[in-house]
């Protein structure tokens, strides 16, 4: 891919600028001329502004890939699909000063250029994502908007809504009400650095049905694919504390609750008929508000203490051929594989969802350890990589004191950018598994969206550009050079990143 910057004249920004584009850019089209704040006069047949598709490209571009040629005659951006249009229009706004961030100053005569350049550009990963974790922490559906649209301008296209967990159910279930009006909400929650300590304030909120097809909408139009988690079998206790029915009943101590602490509790979904058929009920809703090809299903940090407990759950064991807790999880995840699988949709799950064995369609998302992502390449299957190591936001970039509390090692702004999701021992033969790599943003010390804005921003601008630069292009010195142009734009958003230090 290349960028040149030609040394002519530049494109100059003006009211008067008008847009065209054919029939396949219309949806592009609108979402610029709404952020640019041009109104339908804009439309025309001059070329300031030409958006078009062009399938022959596919060959050269894929479908995400684009051309941009921008000088004082115009820009034309050209992709084999809207998507490499929208990419080619997120190119150009940071071509333009970060000014054209802010409404008011969008349109002002004669002051937003763009330097004259010619662009070839395509991603290398076609997973290019990013997780928000609204269980331990509840986002509104403003933040979650304003969360997808930097994702957009960061060019990320899969929005990992982590919508379940111990801490909080939040996403409407018709067919079960209690677990938005119990599940969604704790009665308090841990206070940071005094992990004995609760504050006595009441958390919560959930998103509903609407609301949810709202956001999917929302990110579509930005390109970007929404994949719901809903946890299996386990991080389930805020389920349980709706319907306790379906836990382990008759395992000694069962009492579930919406969890007020950071911890890994032992809730799991008991192998009963009653639960199999709740969880049928949920994902049949979840699959119905999300398009998404893959659903991710959790599938992490499931305790066996209840199930190896409860007479219930050594019965069902004993009868399927269970040796114990651990082959009684793979059961879980093969089932839930399969439901998914008969209406047309993939699993994907965190890396514990191998060590019983992978369903041929089941893809996985490796967080501990690179060698699960090998060995599942190796075996046919697709992986994402989500690394603890580089990709793990709620890990501070500097002083724990001043980020306000954090789990796990120091992962700086230079080690995210470091990062290379294929693996060197993986051979070639099987790098095309490896879909891409995310960014975690796992909210449990992060109470404040602005707070998550500073954790985020701008090591996920750095993990975006590991995710859709060619390898041998990226340049740690040469990305530090050009960061100051991306903070003053994320500076005109209001957005509270961390700035980098020396």
């Amino acid at each position: 891919m290349s960028f040149q910057l030609t040394g002519g004249a530049p494109f100059v920004l003006t009211p008067a600028t008008r847009v065209r584009f054919d029939a396949a850019s219309v949806g592009v089209a609108a979402w610029f001329m709404k952020w640019l704040g041009l109104d339908d006069s804009a439309k025309g047949t001059g070329a300031d502004i030409a958006l078009t598709v062009d399938p022959a490209l596919a060959g050269e571009l894929g479908g995400e890939g684009y051309k941009l040629s921008c000088g004082a005659g115009g820009v034309a951006i050209r992709g084999a699909a809207a998507a490499g249009v929208f990419y080619g229009l997120q190119s150009l706004r940071q071509l333009l000063p970060p000014d054209v961030e802010q409404s008011k100053l969008r349109t002002q005569n004669g002051k937003l250029t763009a330097p004259a350049a010619e662009i070839v550009d395509r991603p290398r990963f076609g997973w290019r994502g990013s997780l928000l974790d609204v269980s331990r922490h509840f986002a509104t559906v403003a933040e979650v908007k304003r969360y997808i649209d930097l994702m957009a301008l960061h060019k990320l296209n899969v929005f990992h809504w982590h919508l379940v967990d111990d801490q909080g159910w939040r996403i409407e279930i018709k067919k079960y009400p209690k677990l938005t009006e119990v599940g969604a909400w704790r009665a308090q929650t841990v206070i940071q650095y005094r992990e004995q300590e609760l504050d006595g304030v009441p958390h919560g909120g959930f998103y509903t049905q609407d609301e949810i097809r709202d956001v999917v909408a929302y990110a579509a139009e930005r390109f970007i694919t929404v994949m719901p988690e809903i946890e299996v079998p386990g991080h389930s206790s805020a389920a349980l504390a709706a319907y306790p029915q379906f836990g382990n009943t008759d395992a000694p101590g069962y009492a579930p609750r919406v969890q007020e602490r950071w911890a890994i509790f032992p809730e799991t979904y008991a192998p009963k008929a009653e639960t199999l058929q709740f969880l049928d009920d949920v994902f049949t809703e979840v699959l119905a508000l999300f398009p998404s090809t893959f659903i991710h299903i959790g599938g992490d940090e499931a305790m066996k203490d209840q199930w190896e407990a409860s007479p219930t759950g050594k019965a069902f064991m004993r009868a399927n051929g269970l040796k114990d807790g651990h082959e009684l999880q793979s059961w879980f995840i093969r089932r839930t594989e399969n439901f998914l699988a008969a209406r047309g949709r993939r699993l994907i799950g965190w890396d514990e969802i191998q060590e019983g064995g992978l369903a041929p369609g089941a893809a996985m998302m490796a967080w501990r350890d690179v060698k699960w992502a090998v060995e599942a390449a190796r075996h046919g299957h697709d992986v994402v990589l989500a690394p603890t190591s580089h990709t793990y936001f709620d890990y501070s970039e500097g002083d724990e004191a001043e980020e306000g509390g954090t789990i796990g090692a120091q992962t700086t702004l230079e080690k995210v950018y470091s990062y290379e999701p294929i693996p060197a021992e993986l051979e070639p033969e099987h790098h095309a598994r490896v879909l891409g790599a995310q960014g975690q943003l796992w909210r449990e010390r992060m109470p404040s969206f602005a707070r998550t804005e500073y954790r985020a921003y701008p090591r996920l601008t750095a993990l975006a550009e590991v995710v859709w630069s060619a390898r041998e292009r990226r340049d740690y010195a040469d990305f530090r050079a050009r960061l100051p142009w991306l903070l003053a734009r994320l500076d005109r958003l209001d957005v509270n990143f961390r700035r980098p230090r020396k």
